[in-house]
C-alpha cells in the first residue's frame, strides 16, 4: 500500500544542532511580542469591555462610509454574511436610540435580527475567566507531562505552550484584531495542538534514552525530531488546509478566529520542532553533553 509522505525517510537534519539560533529566534519573538502586548495592549471586545451589538439587513446594500460617518464614536461596523447585512457595536454607555435614528435614516425597512447587551461589570468578569482559563491550561498541561513524562519534560513542553500563546498575544497587538472570547477559544485550540505534536516528540526521545543510554543527548534528540518530523508536518498542512477552507467559505464572522488559528498552528508546529526539545536539553544538562 502506497503511502503519502512529504518528508523521506532516514533525514538527518541537525535541528539541535542549531539550537543556538532557535533560542535566538525565539528569545526575539517573545520580547517582541510582551513589548507589544505593553505598548499596543489588546482590542478588547464587547464580550470584555461591554456594550451593544446588533446584527441589522438592510433592504440593500447600505453606504458604509456614510454610516460610519453617522454613527457614535467609537462605533464599528462588520460586513455579516451578504452586503446587506452587517454587524455595529456599539461601546458601552450607548444605547440603540441613536443608532435606531441613523439607520432608520439610512434605510426605513431595516430589519433589526439580533441585539445583545453586555454589562461592564460581565465583561471584566469574562477578562478574569479568560485569563484564569488560559493559566490553569498551562498548568494542567505541566501537570500532565509530568505525570506522564518526568517534570523536565512537563517544563519544557510549558515553556515551548507559553512561547505559543505570548505569540499570539503578540498577533493581536500587532494587528489590532478584536480579542474576544472566539479569540481565547483559539488560543486554547491552538495550546492543546501544540501540546500533542510536543507529546509525540517527547514520547519518541523517550524511548531513545531507553535504546540508547548512552548516548549524549543532543544526537539522540535530533534522531527523535527527524523520526516525527514528516508526522508533524502533515499533522499541520492537514490543519491549514481545514483552516484555510473556513477562511475561504466561513465569512467575514469568523475570519479572525480562523486567522489566528492558522498563525497559532504555523508557530506551534516550529515550537514542537525546534523549541521543545532545545529547551530539554537546558534541563537535562547531565544528558546534554556535546557529542
Amino acid at each position: 500500500m502506497y503511502a503519502l509522505t512529504l518528508i523521506p525517510a532516514g533525514t538527518k537534519i541537525d535541528f539541535i544542532g542549531q539550537r543556538w539560533v532557535t533560542y535566538l529566534v525565539s528569545g526575539v519573538i517573545t520580547v517582541a511580542s510582551l513589548a507589544l502586548l505593553f505598548i499596543n495592549g489588546l482590542a478588547f471586545g464587547v464580550d470584555f469591555t461591554g456594550g451593544t451589538v446588533v446584527e441589522l439587513r438592510f433592504a440593500q446594500a447600505p453606504d458604509l462610509p456614510a454610516l460610519r460617518a453617522a454613527l457614535p464614536a467609537g462605533a464599528q461596523v462588520q460586513a455579516f454574511g451578504g452586503p446587506e447585512d452587517l454587524l455595529i457595536r456599539l461601546p458601552a454607555g450607548q444605547g440603540v436610540e441613536a443608532l435606531r435614528a441613523v439607520v432608520d435614516g439610512a434605510s426605513p425597512g431595516a430589519e433589526w435580527r439580533r441585539t445583545e447587551v453586555v454589562g461592564p461589570q460581565v465583561g471584566g468578569e469574562l477578562i478574569r475567566k479568560g485569563a484564569y482559563a488560559v493559566v490553569f491550561t498551562l498548568l494542567g498541561i505541566l501537570a500532565y507531562i509530568w505525570v506522564r513524562f518526568e517534570w523536565q519534560f512537563g517544563l519544557a513542553t510549558l515553556a515551548a505552550t507559553a512561547h505559543d500563546v505570548v505569540a499570539m498575544l503578540g498577533l493581536f497587538a500587532l494587528t489590532g484584531w478584536e480579542f474576544s472570547l472566539a479569540s481565547v477559544a483559539a488560543i486554547l485550540l491552538v495550546a492543546g495542538y501544540s501540546v500533542n505534536d510536543t507529546v509525540v516528540v517527547f514520547d519518541r526521545i523517550r524511548e531513545e534514552m531507553r535504546r540508547y543510554r548512552k548516548m549524549p543527548l543532543p544526537e539522540l534528540s535530533n534522531i527523535a525530531v527527524n523520526q516525527t518530523l514528516s508526522r508533524t508536518i502533515m499533522t499541520s498542512l492537514t490543519t491549514i488546509l481545514a483552516l484555510a477552507a473556513l477562511w475561504a467559505f466561513g465569512g467575514p464572522v469568523i475570519a479572525g478566529f480562523v486567522n489566528a488559528l492558522l498563525f497559532g498552528v504555523a508557530v506551534g508546529t516550529y515550537s514542537s520542532v525546534f523549541v521543545a526539545a532545545p529547551v530539554l536539553l537546558l534541563l537535562l544538562p547531565a544528558r546534554a553533553q556535546e557529542q
